[in-house]
Order: structure tokens, then C-alpha cells, then sequence
């Protein structure tokens, strides 16, 4: 990016924790080359380690779930205030609220430029019912409104979530762009031999029923009645998510400990040391973006269960670094586990075939400089 390009950038996101996990990087690495980024987000935990990091952190006050009409209109207005204060000249939006409402209220603001993350559909086009229907019928026009002008940009995590938005006239093709992820620290996720002992079958994800957790569940029900105990050990390691109206109650999650079905481990700040800990990470999701725990588990080198749609085969070749199973389909997922969990040597070779793909497909380096590639190719394009 040329020196006359950089500026005041803001990255825009629904919680502090996804931008202190997933954008970090790519905030240093604008930092570097001489922009100056402000990262705007509701507050939490990770605001503070944000800061830490040198960064300006600013609070946005809006609700994940909620849907009453006077704090929405009051979350848009507090960034058609944000905006002009910070006088950005590109803002990056990140996950759906961010997207909409970020995007009209940069229109607002008249910001240069403007980026927008679509980094799944999420519960919105996932929900069935007239309830699901009504949700679409309302945010479809407004991401129209918001995406379809000539100085904003759309990044998709797959090529079918950019089709899906392109069929239904959400964006136009020369605004879009296919980056798959977040990117991987290679250095960081790294191979280790597998551990000694019975199989173990990691899920780390949101506690979420559109994650595939309860076909997950049911699937290691089916595994233990064809014997009195299960060959395989199932850790869910993550935690419900009370702002997604899909998450798993704890009281359910209790119960089916209680069973003796899976583990629950929580949230781990460790990731790399989970997958050394894994046989087989696993991903039975509904529909993703391009997830970054299958990356991860690829660049540490374990093979992948994971559900053959959308984000998941974006990583997951199938017989080559993992298997893909249909979605909510609990006696594909249980023969797939178990199929692995009883050949050390497959996992190995997909493991091996895995760890090559991350270095090669989905370093931090390659993603990071793709999304710069957006930023200059968006800026050479608007007057500012």
C-alpha cells in the first residue's frame, strides 16, 4: 500500500474477544506499515488487553441479540457519532450487526471507504419457520442499502456465501471478494506426536445447536451402544453463548455430562495445547464461514471430522487431511469418529497433508496481505 493510502483506519466488530483473537494480527501488521487503527467494539474482557496491546480501543454499545427497535437506532446513532470523532479514512466491519449498521452509519459520516467481513450467514439464514423468514424479509433490504454503493468493498469467507449474496442481489460482483479466514499462526500451531492413551475427539466451538453440538451428542450416543463402553473420549471445549439465540442451555450441557456423552472443558486460552492433546478435531456445524479452528487444528497437524458444507470443505479435503460427513447426520459423524479413532496411521497421513495446506493456503501473512490488496484496490478507487 502506498504511503499517501495510509491513514486512520477503525475495525469494527460485535464482542472484544473476536477482534483480540481472530484480527490482532492484522492490526499490528497495519500498524507497521504506518497506519494508525483504532478498534471499536462493545466492552469486556479483552478491551483491556486490546489497550495493552497499543492500541485505541473504543466502546460501541450495541446488543448481539437483541432486537428492540429504539437500541438498535441508538447503536447506529452512537457510530454515526464514533466515526466522525476518530475521521477514519477506511473502517472494516466484522460480523453482522457491525456490517449493517457500520455501514450505514459510515454512510452517515461519509467515510471514504468502507469494508465489510461477511464471515457467515449465521443464525439469521439458518433459522427455519416464518420467524426466520420474517428476519430475512427485514435484514435483506438492509444490507442492500448498506453494502450496494460504489466505495464499499465485501470480503466472504467462501464462495458461497458470496453466490448466496449475489443471486439475491445483496452485492454486486465487482464489490466482492473470496479471502478464506482469519489466517493461522504456523509457528504458533505446530505438530506434536499424538498422545498415548484412547482416543480423544476435541469440538472447539460456541456452544451453539447450529454448531452441530447435539448431532455431535447423539453420535457418541450411537458410538457407545455398539459396545458397553465407548472407544473414543468426546471434549466439547468452549461455552454457551447466551447473545446467539442458538445457544445450548447449561442445564442441557449438564445432562449429557451426566450421561457420560462428552466432557466439557470450557473455554481454553491454550488452543495449541488442546489440539496436542487431540486424536481428532471435529466440526459438525450446519453452515460456517471458513472456520478458524479447522485451520488450526490443520496447522497442528491432527485430522478433521467435519460436516460437508459451506466454510468446513473450504478446509477439509475429503480422505486427504480429513472426512467430511453430511450435516445433522449423528450415524455419518459416529462411523467417521470411530473409523479414525481405529487407524493411528490415516490420521497421521491426514494430519501431515493438513499441517502442509495451513503453511501453504492459510498463514497468517497470505490473509493479512490479501486483506490489504482490498484496501488499496477500494482507496485508488474513491476520492477523499
Amino acid at each position: 500500500m502506498s504511503p499517501e493510502m495510509r491513514g486512520r483506519l477503525c475495525l469494527v466488530a460485535n464482542t472484544e474477544w473476536y477482534l483480540y483473537n481472530f484480527r490482532l494480527p492484522l492490526a499490528r501488521e497495519l500498524r507497521s506499515i504506518g497506519w494508525e487503527v483504532v478498534l471499536v467494539s462493545p466492552a469486556g474482557p479483552y478491551a483491556a488487553r486490546l489497550e495493552q496491546a497499543g492500541f485505541k480501543w473504543v466502546e460501541w454499545r450495541v446488543d448481539r441479540r437483541g432486537l428492540s427497535l429504539e437500541r438498535e437506532l441508538a447503536a447506529i446513532w452512537q457510530l454515526t457519532k464514533i466515526y466522525p470523532h476518530e475521521r477514519p479514512l477506511l473502517v472494516h466491519h466484522f460480523t453482522v450487526k457491525p456490517v449493517m449498521y457500520g455501514s450505514l452509519a459510515a454512510r452517515m459520516a461519509k467515510v471514504p471507504a468502507v469494508v465489510n467481513s461477511i464471515t457467515g450467514l449465521g443464525y439469521i439464514f439458518l433459522r427455519a419457520g416464518w420467524q426466520g423468514a420474517a428476519l430475512r424479509a427485514t435484514v435483506k433490504p438492509l444490507y442492500r442499502l448498506a453494502i450496494k454503493r460504489r466505495n464499499v468493498s465485501v470480503i466472504f469467507e467462501n464462495k458461497d456465501d458470496e453466490s448466496f449474496f449475489l443471486k439475491n442481489h445483496l452485492a454486486s460482483a465487482e464489490q466482492t471478494t473470496v479471502i478464506e479466514g482469519v489466517g493461522v499462526d504456523v509457528e504458533h500451531f505446530r505438530p506434536l506426536p499424538e498422545e498415548e492413551g484412547k482416543p480423544l475427539v476435541v469440538m472447539p466451538a460456541r456452544l451453539l445447536w447450529d454448531k452441530g453440538v447435539g448431532v455431535l451428542v447423539e453420535a457418541a450416543r450411537q458410538i457407545r451402544q455398539d459396545g458397553e463402553t465407548s472407544p473414543i473420549r468426546i471434549a466439547l471445549v468452549g461455552t454457551p453463548d447466551p447473545g446467539n439465540p442458538a445457544s445450548i442451555s447449561e442445564s442441557q450441557l449438564q445432562a449429557w455430562v451426566q450421561e457420560g456423552l462428552v466432557e466439557q472443558w470450557g473455554f481454553q486460552q491454550d488452543m495449541a495445547q488442546i489440539y496436542h492433546q487431540a486424536h481428532i478435531v471435529c466440526l459438525p456445524s450446519l453452515r460456517e464461514g471458513l472456520p478458524t479452528v479447522l485451520i488450526e487444528a490443520c496447522a497442528a497437524g491432527r485430522a478433521i471430522v467435519a460436516s460437508d458444507v459451506p466454510g468446513c470443505r473450504g478446509v477439509v479435503e475429503h480422505g486427504v487431511n480429513g472426512l467430511l460427513v453430511p450435516p445433522a447426520d449423528p450415524a455419518a459423524l459416529a462411523g467417521a469418529l470411530v473409523r479414525l479413532a481405529s487407524d493411528p496411521a490415516l490420521r497421521q497421513r491426514m494430519g501431515t497433508a493438513g499441517r502442509m495446506k495451513a503453511v501453504e493456503k492459510f498463514s497468517n501473512e497470505r490473509i493479512i496481505a490479501a486483506n490489504l490488496m482490498v484496501y488499496s484496490r477500494l482507496l485508488s478507487t474513491v476520492t477523499y
